[in-house]
């Protein structure tokens, strides 16, 4: 009698532990550090976003709730990922107006830096 074929290997990722300054990953055996600093498109996720990362590819990391993907190499070496997002609006693009919550006023990006 023959046992049956083993089946896909799935790699493990699970967000482990959170803080002000970023949060722990587990890859497999594992631990890695995420630090805002470096990875700021995490910085204003709620724990259920962070918590809800896929691993579809051994290379490959996924949080389909904030349209993240990462390899897994960029959290070892971010330095050779530089960033490519940018807080904040691009340049030639103005943004529009808000208007103040006290006043109701339209703010200006004038106004709105001092």
């Amino acid at each position: 009698m023959k046992s049956s074929r083993r089946g896909t290997r799935t790699s493990h990722v699970e967000v482990s532990n959170v803080s002000p300054i970023g949060f722990w990953l587990l890859l497999d055996e594992r631990e890695v550090f995420v630090p805002f600093k470096e990875f700021p498109w995490f910085r204003d996720a709620t724990i259920g976003q962070l918590t809800a990362v896929e691993r579809p590819h051994a290379s490959h990391l996924h949080w389909p709730e904030l349209d993240v993907d990462l390899a897994v190499e960029s959290l070892d070496h971010p330095e050779r990922f530089p960033l490519i997002s940018q807080s904040g609006p691009k340049p030639g693009i103005r943004s529009a107006p808000t208007r103040s919550r006290t006043s109701g006023r339209r703010l200006t990006p004038s106004r709105l830096s001092g």
